[in-house]
């Protein structure tokens, strides 16, 4: 199953690095998303990556701040969150859905959590002063 880490607490303006990884398979030819859930809120989609790491999507909110990326010698995917303010305070997980086809980018399937194959455990993130 999928593991995320590097949650934390954080000052307004910092900056985290999660990691999504597995232990058993390879998640090479998957592509991998993290999504967030804050408290009374419905859950969202933040970014993901392609299987070679070419496509690379986030929501408007985190553009600019927030970085996806994977290392396939570790098996890990990375998200790289900077200039995090409390809004993005929520648990955060990885999901992955193996060889998804190009439609799956396309017409956006990679925002919704049921169009992943599976998903691991959270990492929370807090962002207050």
């Amino acid at each position: 199953q999928l593991q995320a880490s590097g949650g934390g607490l954080v000052l307004p303006g910092g900056s985290l690095r999660l990691s999504c990884t597995t232990s058993g398979f390879s998640i090479e030819t998957y592509a991998v998303g993290w999504f967030r859930q804050a408290p009374g809120k419905e859950g969202e989609w933040v970014s993901c990556i392609s299987g070679t790491g070419e496509i690379r999507y986030y929501r408007d909110t985190v553009k600019g701040r927030f970085t996806i990326s994977r290392d396939h010698a570790k098996n890990t995917v990375y998200l790289q969150m900077d200039s995090l303010n409390p809004d993005d305070t929520a648990v955060y997980f990885c999901a992955a859905a193996r060889k998804p086809s190009s439609l799956w980018y396309t017409d956006s399937h990679y925002e919704l959590l049921h169009e992943y194959d599976f998903r691991g455990q959270e990492t929370q993130v807090t962002v207050s002063s």
